[in-house]
């Protein structure tokens, strides 16, 4: 704050000098921005895009970033002056602000909370709370002080200050608030605030020989006859010229790191002297995190007859500049055909944008794609830690990055220079953002990016989203179909394994039918590998008492606690509560408690004992959570160190396994009968998905999907991979329900702690946008599937409305107004109100 007071003392009030004032995005959900008035001195380099530290209210510091400058000032309120700008180069570019802008209109959300979104936190300052001694404190008899506050009061006589991290080390304890707030009270410590910088350069030490050493070879000579009798110096200087490389004069470096001659056990004394001595100098650099050894070899592959012709056509799609839908069935080779597009894409001097669904997929892609582009690949997702990201971000905006792999969030990074966004598995829900704002689409997003850099867009999939192949026949986008695998592949073979019939004979062997443990069998004695899909975690859906029928629930959502063996615990998996397995009933006090259904966990459980001697790794939510848990599992399974592999809907995203001959499905009847009307097609996409995995070289592979409607018409669609046939019976019913690809859909949920008032909100706001809508554009309000998440009941309303005759901005602007209008009302203030557009 004291900056702050400086740098309004220091503005001098000359009459003839033109003020300047900044547009600032600040990283809270709030509309519009805020203008600051711009301090004298940096009136010269202040430009948008530039992050700048900013007073909000009376306290609050953020980092914000430059929208626009001007000379105009806010007429409602004083502007407050800048407290320092954080750039000499703009951090966001002008594509930027503008997709910032898009996205805050199109997806009904602030600006505010696409830069938070969007900014990685690295690049954000945040403050940390101080304590110091009050210099103004006068001490009277009545002011007592307790022993800890005493501990607190002589730590800060040998210290300037204190932060709260010192404080609880000091005490001892970890609420150290009512100790602090005692002796803010008492006026004998002030609290304050200091910003810092979250991200920090990393930096390593390094040995240098002197250059006398380096350049001269006679110098070299005598300096090893001067060492000879200084033994430990002598062998620093060998290790020191093995690590370089020198051979004559011929050498590959001349820095070494420090802790690599330490750790060959060099004598650090010996070091320390030669240092001293100016043979060796040691200087501290600031290095990359991120891995940039790998070099460009040339790349091999060579596209059959049938990619070169899709390439030709996804040419042809791109100079009559419309986005080009790939229809590639799975192991069609779609990958080669990117990797062609991406060379050209860079040779022509562009960046490439690779769009991933999932950190999964990234493992495996990334590794093809070192192999081709090396250093000049870089990584984008949430594994990566804070100072990583920053790095990439700064990489792309300085040009040093030609192509990024990434996910959603990919969409957000400073490209200059993009010519090819390329999204595969362009189908995938996982490009949705769910929570929280903003919410939205990574794969349209990336449309509209490509569109304002005038760049390429290339969509790739096996089973394309109903949405993107309608808008190919519409002529929207360039459609180009491959449909036969790379090769002498194959597609696999299905066998259907019913569930009621086995259940019926008795014999089921936990959850796996006699078909599929038959087939598991014969595929580990051919030394194959087996991939078993269950999409959902845990060891058991939920635990039932036999007595009561009493299920333990989250004491906060409206949902049962999932049942997790490992950590022999029930856990929630919407707000994370997790609860002690019960030894009894809590509603009878029955011991019969028994697990019904089946989760990852389960499987993996049930294949040790029905075969022990098999390898078995389970690849899900819960055994991803560390940074490198994707690479491990999928090089262990590549590498045939496991026999089988069981994991969630993280399998079918375009994991490629040479050795895989198996597939098995689990559980196909509850991913068909989902209530939602997507559910049919989501079936469609993740069974062709997973069992594309089987059989991807010279054998042809083979799916078993265990199922109790083996007859059912959709999968029978599935069987014969009939994807038009699909395409044209399921987009008959959207045409005949009024939804997408048709009509445009936009989710308002409602939240509330008390139910009555959330539900009087609900139908208040229906009553007001059916008299301004019409009742046909609006459906509910109804409770979704989980009525209460974290203590707050829901309620949810949806609005279909046609593309053609209808402006679908005016409708946005109409349903925010009758939202704002509502919270007015004293009843409805604390009402929680956000908007989803086109939900998935």
């Amino acid at each position: 704050m004291s900056q702050l007071e400086i740098n309004s003392s220091n503005e001098e009030d000359q009459q003839d000098f033109v003020t300047y004032f900044a547009d600032v995005i600040i990283p809270i959900p709030l509309p519009g921005t805020y203008t600051y008035r711009v301090p004298r001195a940096m009136q010269d380099y202040l430009v948008p895009g530039c992050r700048v530290i900013v007073q909000f209210g009376r306290k609050k510091i953020y980092t914000g970033i430059v929208s626009a400058v001007h000379t105009h000032a806010p007429k409602v309120y004083e502007a407050k002056l800048i407290i320092e700008c954080l750039d000499t180069n703009p951090s966001v570019n002008d594509y930027q602000l503008k997709l910032f802008s898009w996205m805050a209109e199109y997806y009904m959300c602030t600006v505010g909370e696409v830069l938070n979104a969007g900014l990685p936190s690295g690049l954000k300052l945040n403050s940390e709370s101080f304590i110091q001694l009050n210099p103004d404190f006068t001490s009277t008899d009545d002011v007592v002080f307790s022993d800890q506050e005493n501990k607190i009061l002589d730590a800060l006589e040998t210290n300037d200050r204190l932060s709260y991290e010192d404080v609880a080390a000091v005490l001892g304890i970890k609420m150290i608030h009512p100790v602090l707030k005692d002796l803010i009270q008492k006026g004998r410590i002030l609290l304050y605030e200091q910003v810092k910088d979250k991200y920090k350069p990393k930096r390593k030490r390094i040995i240098v020989l002197d250059d006398k050493y380096l350049d001269a070879e006679q110098e070299l000579q005598a300096l090893f006859a001067d060492l000879e009798k200084r033994p430990k110096q002598l062998d620093v200087l060998l290790k020191y010229l093995s690590q370089i490389g020198m051979d004559g004069n011929q050498r590959s470096t001349v820095s070494v790191d420090k802790s690599v001659l330490t750790e060959a056990g060099v004598s650090a004394s010996a070091l320390k002297t030669l240092c001293k001595n100016e043979i060796f100098h040691e200087h501290e650099v600031i290095v990359s995190r991120l891995d940039s050894s790998v070099g460009r070899p040339s790349h091999e592959g060579v596209l059959s007859e049938g990619q070169l012709a899709a390439l030709s056509e996804i040419t042809e799609g791109f100079q009559a500049n419309k986005p080009v839908l790939l229809h590639g069935v799975t192991g069609s080779g779609k990958t080669e055909i990117y990797i062609e597009l991406i060379k050209q894409a860079i040779e022509s001097g562009g960046q490439v944008l690779y769009l991933l669904p999932e950190i999964a997929l990234t493992t495996q892609i990334v590794a093809r794609l070192h192999k081709v582009f090396g250093s000049e690949l870089g990584i984008y997702h949430s594994k990566y830690s804070d100072n990583e990201r920053v790095e990439i971000w700064n990489q792309v905006n300085e040009g040093k990055v030609n192509l990024v792999a990434g996910v959603r969030s990919s969409v957000f990074l400073p490209f200059q220079e993009l010519n090819l966004i390329i999204i595969d598995e362009e189908h995938e829900s996982s490009f949705k953002q769910y929570d929280p704002a903003p919410r939205y689409h990574a794969r349209d997003t990336a449309i509209w990016l490509a569109n304002l850099h005038q760049a390429n867009v290339l969509l790739g999939t096996a089973t394309p989203s109903l949405d993107s192949y309608q808008n190919a026949l519409d002529g929207k986008y360039h459609l180009v179909e491959l449909l036969e695998r790379f090769g002498s592949g194959s597609l696999p073979k299905f066998k259907l394994a019913n569930i009621l019939t086995s259940r019926k004979n008795k014999r089921m062997q936990g959850d796996f039918t006699p078909e599929l443990i038959d087939e598991i069998t014969q595929a580990l004695e051919r030394k194959e590998q087996v991939i078993l899909f269950q999409n959902r975690r845990g060891y058991s859906p939920y635990l039932i008492c036999n007595d009561c029928n009493h299920v333990p629930k989250c004491q906060s959502c409206d949902v049962s606690l999932t049942y997790h063996m490992h950590s022999n615990h029930l856990v929630c998996h919407y707000c994370g509560f997790k609860d002690a397995v019960p030894a009894t009933c809590e509603a009878c006090g029955s011991t019969a408690i028994r697990t019904v259904g089946v989760g990852t966990e389960k499987i993996e459980e049930d294949l040790k004992i029905l075969l022990p001697e098999a390898h078995i790794q389970r690849m899900d939510q819960d055994t991803t959570r560390s940074k490198y848990a994707y690479q491990n599992i999928i090089d262990r399974f590549e590498n045939g160190e496991t026999d089988i592999l069981v994991g969630t809907q993280m399998l079918s995203k375009g994991l490629d396994f040479d050795n895989v001959s198996l597939v098995g499905v689990f559980d196909y009847d509850r991913i068909v009968h989902f209530p939602d009307f997507r559910s049919h097609e989501r079936a469609f996409q993740l069974i062709t998905q997973v069992s594309g995995r089987a059989g991807r070289k010279d054998d042809k592979g083979l799916v078993v999907i265990q199922t109790g409607e083996p007859e059912g018409g959709l999968l029978q669609l599935i069987l014969r991979g009939d994807y038009k046939g699909f395409f044209q019976q399921e987009i008959l019913e959207r045409s005949s329900f009024n939804y997408p690809p048709f009509y445009r859909m936009i989710k308002i949920v409602l939240k509330h702690k008390e139910q009555h008032v959330l539900q009087q909100a609900a139908m208040a706001y229906v009553a007001t946008l059916m008299a301004e809508l019409g009742k046909k554009r609006v459906l509910g309000p109804q409770t979704p599937v989980i009525g209460r998440i974290r203590n707050l009941y829901i309620e949810e309303v949806f609005l279909k409305v046609e593309k053609k005759g209808v402006s679908i901005q005016k409708v946005k602007e109409l349903v925010y107004r009758l939202s704002i209008d509502l919270k007015k009302k004293k009843e409805f203030n604390s009402l929680r109100l956000y908007f989803d557009v086109d939900p998935v």
